[in-house]
């Protein structure tokens, strides 16, 4: 077998696997749509599998028509915003220092950073001292215990010491301070990495509800997947009622719920054509430099 045989075999077989795994991954969110389109007679029946059913756009009426759900969708975003910049502010602020082999203690700041990865407190001692310091029921009981990923930092960490320390001595001669070199050197070279790292953090704050659900319980700070959680459970406790007898219990349609689905999904894929020139870049030259 020639060469050539050979690597056209290899790349239709990465092609095969690339198309299944991309069917797998999507058929679950196509179905999702197909159900938040279909009408309630066409989905309990059975009929809906990747297509519409007796198109309706009942489901997606009632979303938009649901004040309360429009709250939290713009109370997401902007905790999601204001979450991502100042994890990336502290990230980047503790990574350039670290990044540097002449800092005094850095392999000990390293340690304690890594111990935190691999060992926590637990959920019980978390609450204890998010209610002692005052941030329950609060904006930023949901950005500050989370404001820093040692992971995400140590990534950074590894592009800043691929960058030429050339660089900065010439600044350092033309007399910027190590603050200029940062903004006007450092950062711009950093564009791909920074956003990987913003769109990691961003991703986690929007699918994050188990800290709102701990430290929140007022309705006007639930976060959309809070409210979304909290419509699963009602429905889950309707069926339940239902099932036993208990009263006429109308069940939560299914394709309100696969709305909801959608309507909290969509604004954050939204995000990654944006950052889709970044973000493979971002990845590989994190992963391999150092």
């Amino acid at each position: 077998m020639s060469e050539n045989t050979a690597n056209r075999i290899f790349n239709t077989v990465n092609v095969i696997l690339i198309i299944i795994t991309m069917v797998l991954c999507l058929a679950p969110f196509i179905h999702i749509i197909a159900i938040s389109l279909s009408s309630n007679r066409a989905i309990g029946s059975g009929e809906v599998s990747f297509f519409p059913k007796e198109l309706s756009f009942e489901a997606y009426t009632k979303v938009f028509a649901d004040g309360s759900m429009i709250r939290s969708l713009i109370y997401t975003v902007w905790l999601t915003v204001l979450s991502t910049v100042l994890s990336m502010a502290m990230t980047i602020a503790a990574a350039y220092p670290l990044a540097k082999s002449n800092l005094k203690g850095r392999k000990w700041f390293m340690l304690v950073i890594v111990v935190t990865m691999f060992f926590s407190g637990g959920i019980i001692p978390e609450y204890i001292l998010i209610k002692n310091l005052h941030l329950l029921d609060s904006t930023w009981g949901l950005i500050l215990p989370g404001l820093i990923s040692p992971f995400y930092m140590i990534i950074l960490i590894t592009f800043f010491r691929g960058i030429p320390e050339s660089l900065e001595e010439a600044a350092g001669i033309d007399g910027s301070s190590h603050f200029g070199t940062l903004m006007r050197i450092i950062l711009p070279l950093s564009l791909p990495v920074m956003a990987t790292l913003s769109l990691f953090y961003a991703v986690g704050r929007w699918n994050g509800f188990q800290d709102a659900l701990m430290y929140i319980t007022k309705p006007e700070l639930y976060p959309l997947q809070l409210k979304l959680y909290q419509m699963i459970q009602q429905n889950q406790i309707t069926e339940l009622m239902q099932n036993e007898g208990i009263g006429a219990v109308q069940v939560l349609p299914e394709s309100l719920k696969a709305a909801s689905v959608i309507f909290s999904t969509l604004p954050i894929l939204l995000v990654y054509p944006w950052l889709q020139r970044y973000f493979i870049s971002g990845v590989m030259v994190g992963a391999v430099k150092g």
